[in-house]
């Protein structure tokens, strides 16, 4: 295992193994499991999100669960736009549906929020929100978030989905930004 990485400009030093993330969504898919959502339709944010997506859903025992994408945009680099654009939206009709969203990192809440104002103007029946990472010092808004798999600094971090403009998603473990 490599316990630093060099990504462009920038060095990553190992944050969250592989072998944590792998207990923390055990961890989250037993809690949402327990939920009991009837016929949940999870929404998966894209880029980020799809290996949480993907290995969470192979944990999901809930009887006619389905998943769709979303993909919205707020990053450049390594900080957050203050904008949101959607880039893809819903295909198909969600009215009346249970939504879980999947995040991989929730910091700012922007992302979030313009999120669940699309699924509000679809007259979704209910949503609940589970993030892989959350950033309490970077989250600015009031919205609940129903399953965090860890709480951490406000650190840029890399791996497991998450990128750094675009490279590094491969990575199994999370690295952070090394100062």
């Amino acid at each position: 295992m490599m316990k630093s990485i060099k990504l462009k400009d920038k060095v990553f030093e190992i944050f969250i193994p592989e072998t944590e993330i792998s207990a923390i969504i055990h961890s989250m898919a037993k809690d949402i499991n327990e939920i009991r959502v009837k016929n949940p339709l999870f929404i998966a944010v894209l880029n980020g999100s799809f290996l949480f997506a993907s290995d969470i859903m192979r944990k999901i025992t809930i009887p006619n669960s389905e998943i769709s994408f979303i993909k919205l945009s707020s990053y450049s680099g390594t900080s957050s736009t203050g904008e949101v654009n959607e880039l893809i939206g819903f295909g198909e009709d969600i009215t009346g549906r249970n939504i879980v969203i999947l995040e991989d990192i929730i910091d700012t809440g922007i992302t979030l929020e313009k999120i669940i104002e699309l699924l509000k103007e679809k007259n979704v029946a209910n949503i609940k929100i589970a993030t892989l990472l959350f950033k309490p010092k970077a989250y600015t808004k009031d919205i609940n978030i129903d399953f965090i798999g860890k709480s951490i600094e406000n650190d840029f971090v890399v791996g497991y989905g998450l990128d750094y403009d675009e490279i590094g998603r491969n990575l199994p473990h999370i690295y952070k930004l090394k100062e």
